[in-house]
């Protein structure tokens, strides 16, 4: 009976909350919460919560990339977030999250690599991204964005002495190049909806998560759902995206 009455809201552009198709749930933010990580947030919106935290170590990089830092995003979705969440290992939603973020992330060069470097071919940073989800409403990956956004714009680089890391202190802000935010924008029939919510999700026929960078370059796509998209529809829900990440940006305050 629910999804029959989203459906309803829905096709008279109508939602549950009295929100518009194309308005987000209110976003509440804290950072820097947590001690013995090198940066970290909580993001609301609306009632799904995500933390990010930012741990720094030392380590080798990779053959193919001996000049670049590493990086690796990781996301636990604890039971006591969602009924549908079960212990033990990451699931493949979980995995699609922590994925999605590393895209966006690394294809939008957010953090200068190369600057992460110790010495080229045998020592560098490796950036770890934890996601933890506290509560699921809806739009885990746009919650989960903003917060890594948040956690990594206020990292810092750890101190090395004698080729030791000295925990909490300081050296440097993480050298980051750019910033990236997502906007995910669902399709009903021919509606378009902007930030999800929980039961939302369960009727859209479809959605699509665009990474977009400050410049408005989209650095990732990540499509979900198996309903078919014209060209017309996707340049549209592309303008959508844009258009709300760079709102997003305001309520951040990066304009």
């Amino acid at each position: 009976m629910m999804e029959e009455y989203i459906k309803r809201l829905f096709a008279q552009e109508k939602r549950r909350d009295k929100r518009k198709l194309n308005e987000f749930r209110k976003i509440e933010f804290e950072t820097g919460m947590i001690s013995k990580a090198e940066g970290s947030a909580l993001v609301k919106l609306g009632n799904t919560q995500v933390i990010a935290g930012v741990k720094l170590s030392v380590g080798e990089p990779f053959p193919d990339t001996p000049n670049e830092g590493i990086l690796i995003v990781n996301a636990e979705f604890s039971p006591i977030a969602h009924p549908s969440f079960e212990p033990g290992p990451p699931g493949e939603d979980a995995i699609e999250l922590a994925r999605v973020v590393d895209r966006i992330i690394r294809e939008g060069k957010v953090i200068d690599m190369k600057k992460l470097v110790i010495e080229k071919g045998k020592k560098v940073w490796m950036v770890f991204i934890d996601l933890e989800i506290v509560n699921n409403d809806g739009n885990l990956i746009d919650a989960a964005v903003i917060a890594s956004m948040l956690a990594l714009k206020n990292s810092k680089i750890l101190k090395l002495e004698d080729e030791n890391i000295v925990r909490g202190e300081y050296i440097s802000e993480l050298p980051l190049n750019h910033t990236a935010l997502s906007a995910t924008v669902g399709k009903f029939e021919n509606k378009f909806i902007v930030d999800p919510d929980y039961l939302e999700e369960q009727v859209l026929d479809g959605k699509i998560v665009f990474g977009i960078r400050e410049d408005g370059k989209i650095c990732a796509i990540q499509k979900q759902g198996g309903c078919e998209l014209d060209e017309s529809e996707i340049e549209k829900m592309i303008d959508i995206s844009i258009e709300k990440t760079k709102e997003l940006r305001r309520l951040l305050g990066w304009e």
